[in-house]
């Protein structure tokens, strides 16, 4: 396992993350358990989560994620040996059940972090997050030009000082966002700068060899600035796995208990994933090897969140990560993605 320090901080994490949306839905406390188990095993230190998990989120389940990993955290008294990140719900997605009103509100962000702190069972968030922005913007397959949200009014000064607050506090230690344009890293650090509020250390986006949006505007705002990317999704909800090709969605999937998501389920999705598992094949590596090593291996990554539903499948991802993908398969893979660019946005 390979760690690097969250920039500009003091935590030092593994270069894998482990997801654990799938915890509450897919996975049992117990399974959600020996994963925690196993991953710590493998050297990982470093636990994303959030307060709408498990996925799909519903009421029935909400919080069940941050409370299995809080019942293992009390189980194993390994809390100060791992750096645990959460997040914050936003506005103009539905789950008005999480909180009313759903906002970055200084009341809203406190009744976040308290309950955070209570599902988890500790006195302290290492990395906190907002799950997406409040203002209204292209996300989650939206393409093309995006109209102006002008109900949303600029309150990110407003937003820093609540979280410096809860730094001060030590409730928090660092902040981060997720789902964020260049905009909005920029206005983030900008803002932070001008009144000596804390700077965002991570953004939290998806990444993968369907969708590498991210090179477009903020990669280079991450390796000028120093915001690292959390790689969400690097194996595209598993439909890079490439067990879905042949014959559909497996049962008991993502894909095949949550067909609303579509994001990776598109005809050119499909035309792009047969291509790199040709690609992998032809160079004795399984798709899902060749997929980790790609997103791994940019400069720009501070670490991939990986998420699993068996052991087995965590095993594999973590294996992926020994990898280092040649000069002549990146030539490949960039040749591919030339032919169809970004089919899952």
């Amino acid at each position: 396992m390979q760690y690097t320090f969250l920039p500009n901080t003091d935590l030092k994490v593994s270069n894998v993350c482990l997801g654990t949306m799938t915890f509450g839905e897919q996975n049992t406390e117990n399974d959600a358990h020996n994963q925690l188990d196993y991953a710590i095993e493998r050297g990982i230190n470093f636990i994303d989560t959030a307060e709408m998990y498990p996925i799909a989120a519903r009421e029935a389940t909400l919080g069940s994620t941050e409370r299995y990993i809080g019942s293992w955290l009390k189980k194993s008294g390994k809390r100060d040996d791992l750096v645990i990140a959460t997040k914050i719900a936003g506005p103009n997605r539905g789950m008005e059940y999480i909180r009313k009103p759903l906002n970055f509100s200084k009341k809203s962000i406190h009744e976040a972090v308290e309950k955070s702190l209570q599902n988890l069972q500790t006195d302290y968030i290492d990395l906190y997050q907002m799950h997406w922005p409040e203002r209204i913007m292209n996300m989650f397959q939206k393409r093309g030009v995006q109209e102006l949200d002008t109900k949303w009014q600029d309150n990110i000064a407003d937003v820093l000082h609540v979280f410096d607050s809860l730094i001060k506090e030590g409730k928090i230690k660092h902040i981060g966002v997720s789902n964020e344009n260049p905009w909005g890293v920029i206005k983030f650090l900008m803002e932070s700068e001008k009144h000596g509020l804390p700077r965002i250390a991570t953004i939290q986006n998806p990444y993968s060899l369907l969708n590498r949006t991210y090179e477009i505007g903020l990669s280079e705002i991450s390796m000028r600035e120093n915001v690292g990317l959390l790689a969400y999704s690097p194996l595209a909800f598993g439909f890079l796995s490439g067990k879905h090709l042949a014959n559909g969605f497996i049962p008991n999937s993502r894909l095949a208990l949550f067909p609303k998501f579509t994001r990776y389920t598109s005809e050119n999705c499909f035309k792009a994933t047969k291509l790199y598992q040709d690609l992998a094949k032809s160079n004795n590596l399984s798709l899902t090897e060749m997929a980790v090593a790609f997103v791994n291996q940019q400069k720009f990554v501070t670490s991939t969140i990986i998420g699993a539903t068996t052991i087995e499948q965590l095993e594999e991802n973590i294996n992926a990560f020994e990898l280092q993908l040649s000069s002549e398969i990146i030539a490949e893979i960039e040749k591919i993605q030339e032919l169809i660019p970004n089919p899952a946005p």
